[in-house]
C-alpha cells in the first residue's frame, strides 16, 4: 500500500484541472449495476436534414462547441452573416464568400451562400416546405407537387414509383448551409455506493470528461473557470476511486476514439489505462499495480477487432494456509506482461439490460514474465424478445449465455478460473464452485465452462418490478475436461426492482437451489445486489 499515496497524488494533479474546467458542463448522472465501472452512458448522434435532433461532440480539429439540440428551417433571403466566434463547426469556419462547391459566373472564385435560420421548427422532415416567404406547394392530380422553390421552376411531378420525373439525379443542384449549435454537458461528477454478496460494501467516486483534449492547455485562469481548458477534442478521460471493505480499485483511463491511419477508411480507437487493485480473498490478499494499452478497429457496424498489451505487478501476501504449493510459488511480487487479440460481434439493442440481439466474443492472450502461459476464451450471449406491449414497454426477454476458457499449465493461482457467486453461478458462495486442494484452499482451475438461461418478465404495469426465473450450470476443472461429478446445476428465481432515485441499475434479489454440485462446494441460496449513485 506504500505506492497508493503517490499514485493518487499524480492522478489528482491532472484531475484538478479537468474537474474545474469541466464544471461548467457537468451534470450528475446516476450509475449502477453489478459492475458500475462497466456502465458508461452513451450519447446518440442523429443528425437530420435540415433538422438536428441530437447532441454532437465538439469538433476535434477546431475545438469549437458542437453539441446541442436545435431545429433549422430554410429562408429564401441570403444575407452574408457573420457567425459568432468559435461557433462554426465541422471545419466550416472558412472565410465567408469562399467554398469549394459552387462557382460564381466568372468561373474563377468559389462562393458561399449561407442560409439564415428562420420560421417554425422543422421536426424530422415534417413541414418540409417553409411557410414564408415561399408559396405553399400545390398538389397536382398525378400525386406530384407544383410551385416555386427559391425562384426556380418546380420539378416535374412524381411518378407512381416515387421517382421525380424530368430531373437528372446525376446533376442535382448543391446548396451549402452553416449549422450553429451549443455545447452540451460532457463532464460529470458521480458518487455512489453498493452492497452485494460478492464484493461486500463498496463506494464509488467518478470524475469523467467525455469531450477531453489533452493538447488544449489552459492559457489563463479564465480558461479553467469558463471550462475551456482540456476540453474540445472529443476524447474521454475518467478517474475512478472505489474503496470498499473487501475490494478497492483506483483507475485512470484515457480514450481517443478517432485516430485515422493511412490506408484505413474508418478511425481506430486508442485506450490507455492505469490501475491499482486490492482484494482480500479468503485464502490470501492480492494487490495489482499496472496498466494497459489498447487499440480497436470497427470492421463493420457490428464487428470489431481489438488488440491490447498489459503490464502489471501482482503481490500475494497474508497466506491463510502455508505449505500449499500453488500459493507458495506466487507469494511476493510477480511480473506479468501479455498481449491479447479480441474479435467481437455485437448486435444487442443496448449493452445494459439488452432485450434483443447477441454478443459473441472470442479472444486469445499470451502471457510471459514470472509465468509463461497462453489463454483462450469465448463469450456468447443471445437475447430474444418474446413479447411486449404496443408502446414498447412490458418486455418479456429470454436470454442464453455461455462462457468458456482454457489456460496453460503454468497459469498462477491468481490467474486461474473460479466460479460461484452472483456474477458467475448463483446458488454458491463466492468462488464456492471451484476446485479445492486437500488442505481446504480454493485453488481454481485451468478450464471453465459456464452457462445460464434466464427469462425476465414484468410484474407491474410501469415495469418497476420484474420477475426472473433462471438456471445456472457449468463447471471449473483443474485440467481441460468436463467431469460429470463436478458439474453444477442451480435453478432459481428472483426479483428486479427499479427505483429511479437510486440509479438505473435495479435492486437484484435471487434465490437459487443447487441440484447438482461437487462434494467440496460451498452453497449460498440467497444472493443480492444493491446500488445507489448520483
Amino acid at each position: 500500500m506504500s505506492r497508493f499515496p503517490t499514485i493518487i497524488a499524480s492522478l489528482l494533479t491532472v484531475a484538478s484541472a479537468v474537474a474545474i474546467s469541466g464544471c461548467a458542463g457537468w451534470n450528475t448522472n446516476p450509475f449502477g449495476g453489478a459492475n458500475p465501472a462497466a456502465f458508461a452512458s452513451s450519447q446518440a448522434m442523429v443528425p437530420g436534414s435540415p433538422t438536428l435532433n441530437a447532441a454532437l461532440p465538439t469538433n476535434a480539429m477546431s475545438g469549437s462547441p458542437a453539441s446541442a439540440a436545435g431545429n433549422l428551417t430554410y429562408s429564401t433571403s441570403r444575407p452574408v452573416t457573420t457567425p459568432p466566434q468559435d461557433r462554426v463547426v465541422r471545419g466550416q469556419n472558412t472565410p465567408q464568400g469562399t467554398l469549394g462547391n459552387s462557382m460564381d459566373p466568372s468561373g474563377q472564385d468559389h462562393w458561399r451562400l449561407p442560409l439564415q435560420p428562420s420560421g417554425q421548427p422543422v421536426t424530422r422532415g415534417q413541414n418540409a416546405y417553409p411557410t414564408s416567404p415561399l408559396p405553399p406547394p400545390q398538389q397536382v392530380p398525378n400525386g406530384g407537387y407544383s410551385g416555386e422553390l427559391f425562384g426556380a421552376p418546380a420539378p416535374a411531378p412524381v411518378g407512381p414509383d416515387g421517382q421525380v420525373l424530368g430531373v437528372d439525379p446525376t446533376n442535382l443542384p448543391e446548396l451549402d448551409f452553416d449549422v450553429y449549435v451549443d455545447e452540451a454537458r460532457t463532464g460529470r461528477f458521480m458518487f455512489g455506493m453498493g452492497v452485494n454478496s460478492d464484493l461486500g460494501v463498496t463506494g464509488q467516486v467518478v470524475i469523467e470528461e467525455r469531450n477531453f483534449d489533452f493538447l488544449r492547455l489552459p492559457k489563463s485562469w479564465a480558461d479553467i473557470v469558463q471550462g475551456g481548458a482540456f476540453r474540445g477534442g472529443g476524447q474521454n478521460f475518467r478517474l475512478e476511486a472505489m474503496p470498499g471493505t473487501q475490494v478497492q480499485r483506483y483507475l485512470a483511463s484515457f480514450t481517443h476514439p478517432y485516430i485515422y491511419l493511412p490506408g484505413f477508411a474508418d478511425p481506430f480507437s486508442l485506450n490507455l489505462s492505469g490501475f491499482f487493485f486490492d482484494r482480500r480473498y479468503f485464502d490470501w490478499d492480492e494487490q495489482r499495480l499496472g496498466g494497459r494499452v489498447g487499440l480497436g478497429y470497427r470492421l463493420t457496424h457490428d464487428l470489431s477487432l481489438a488488440g491490447s498489451v498489459r503490464a502489471e505487478n501482482v503481490n500475494i501476501h497474508d497466506l491463510r494456509v502455508p505449505g500449499v504449493p500453488e500459493l507458495d510459488e506466487v507469494e511476493g511480487d510477480n511480473g506479468l506482461y501479455s498481449g491479447r487479440v479480441t474479435l467481437t460481434h455485437d448486435t444487442r439493442d443496448t449493452p445494459f439490460a439488452p432485450t434483443e440481439g447477441h454478443l459473441f466474443e472470442v479472444s486469445y492472450e499470451q502471457t510471459f514474465g514470472t509465468f509463461d502461459y497462453p489463454r483462450g476464451e469465448f463469450d456468447y450471449r443471445q437475447y430474444f424478445l418474446v413479447r411486449e406491449r404496443p408502446d414498447g414497454s412490458g418486455r418479456h426477454t429470454l436470454g442464453f449465455a455461455f462462457k468458456g476458457g482454457f489456460s496453460g499449465s503454468q497459469t498462477p493461482i491468481f490467474e486461474r478460473y473460479f466460479a460461484g457467486g452472483f456474477s458467475t453461478m448463483r446458488g454458491f458462495d463466492f468462488r464456492g464452485a471451484s476446485p479445492v486442494d486437500p488442505s481446504g484452499v480454493t485453488i481454481g482451475g485451468d478450464f471453465r465452462f459456464l452457462g445460464s438461461v434466464e427469462y425476465i418478465f414484468p410484474l407491474t404495469a410501469d415495469d418497476m418490478m420484474k420477475g426472473v426465473v433462471f438456471c445456472d450450470y457449468g463447471t471449473v476443472e483443474e485440467n481441460i475436461e468436463i467431469n460429470t461429478e463436478n458439474f453444477r446445476v442451480s435453478p432459481g428465481a428472483g426479483l428486479r426492482i427499479s427505483v429511479p432515485a437510486l440509479g438505473p441499475a435495479p435492486l437484484a434479489l435471487d434465490f437459487a437451489f443447487p441440484v447438482a454440485k461437487a462434494e467440496t462446494d460451498q452453497t449460498q441460496v440467497f444472493s443480492f445486489f444493491f446500488g445507489f449513485g448520483r
